[in-house]
């Protein structure tokens, strides 16, 4: 791992437990600082009504952290609208916004829109397939950019157990993303959950940003602002545990590809190639980064081969 990285998960690496919600909500009100929560919706009328519920009950009625909790819903056929409605979110669907530019479909679209219809000073994104859903993603978040002046954007790292087996969660993030990080971009290495849903960033940044329209977005969004703010103002805080519903494989083959894709188009920027991979295991203090080498030498044709030639021969 880069010297520079290593130093980094050591001063920008940070637990939901150490900024406690009063110290958080006291940094709010000394700012003065606004605070926007964006779910983008598509078809998720199972989960999107208790994260809103969790959200408005702890961040906005217990203690006054978020002022506006938005769903953009991206085109749904189920009751994710109303649902989201009930449990008191402001719903706007994605293709009232902005109508000049016609809509496409992708996620990276709904939170490119979602910046003209909400007005916070941060903006805090969260998946709407969530299952057991904590306050804790969306303070543990904030929480940083509240505090910390120099940090413009935190995401969430967490497990993310797949079957009941811990930490086999984000296929196409070890497959794909963690991968092209490693390789191409590997100042952005210590990030355990480079393609989460949920992080959160100053307007002042995302503003600034291009947004893939697909799933492309996080990868896109953390390799254009490490260029445009650099390492340092970048952050993640550990949440705990995030349960969501899994795709198929074929899904994440298209996900993956999206990726691939975003990746694509920035590395005509210029770029460092690494031929090492970290990646992280929780261990008793936390996240631990493991960096181990990637095998890039080939071999040449046996037919070059001398000593085959002669055996050939013989």
């Amino acid at each position: 791992m880069l010297e520079e990285v290593e130093h980094w998960l050591a001063t920008r690496s940070w637990s939901v437990t150490d900024r406690p919600l009063h110290r958080v909500l006291s940094a709010k009100q000394r700012t003065g600082q606004t605070i926007s929560v964006v779910l983008p919706a598509l078809n998720e009328e199972e989960t999107v009504g208790d994260i809103v519920a969790v959200v408005r009950h702890d961040l906005v009625e217990q203690v006054p952290l978020v002022d506006e909790i938005v769903v953009v819903d991206s085109g749904s056929t189920d009751r994710t609208s109303e649902v989201a409605a009930a449990a008191g979110a402001r719903v706007v669907h994605r293709d009232e916004i902005l109508p000049r530019i016609p809509a496409v479909p992708g996620k990276g679209e709904v939170l490119w829109r979602s910046l003209l219809v909400t007005g916070g000073d941060i903006v805090c994104f969260v998946d709407a397939d969530l299952r057991e859903f904590s306050s804790d993603f969306v303070s543990g978040i904030v929480g940083p950019l509240l505090t910390e002046p120099g940090v413009d954007l935190v995401k969430a790292m967490y497990d993310r157990p797949l079957a009941g087996a811990a930490g086999q969660g984000g296929r196409v993030t070890e497959l794909m993303a963690r991968p092209l990080l490693n390789l191409h971009w590997p100042r952005l290495a210590g990030f355990v959950q480079p393609l989460g849903g949920e992080y959160a960033a100053r307007r002042s940044l995302l503003e600034q940003l291009p947004f893939p329209v697909g799933y492309g977005v996080e990868l896109g969004m953390l390799v254009d602002a490490l260029h445009l703010v650099g390492l340092d103002a970048l952050a993640q805080v550990d949440v705990g545990v995030r349960r969501h519903r899994h795709q198929d494989g074929q899904a994440l083959g298209r996900m993956a590809a999206e990726i691939y894709r975003t990746a694509q188009l920035r590395l005509a920027r210029g770029h460092l190639v690494r031929p090492a991979l970290t990646q992280f295991e929780r261990g008793t203090d936390g996240f631990e980064p493991h960096t181990y080498s990637v095998d890039t030498e080939e071999r040449p044709p046996m037919a070059e081969i001398a000593e085959y030639a002669d055996r050939k021969v013989a």
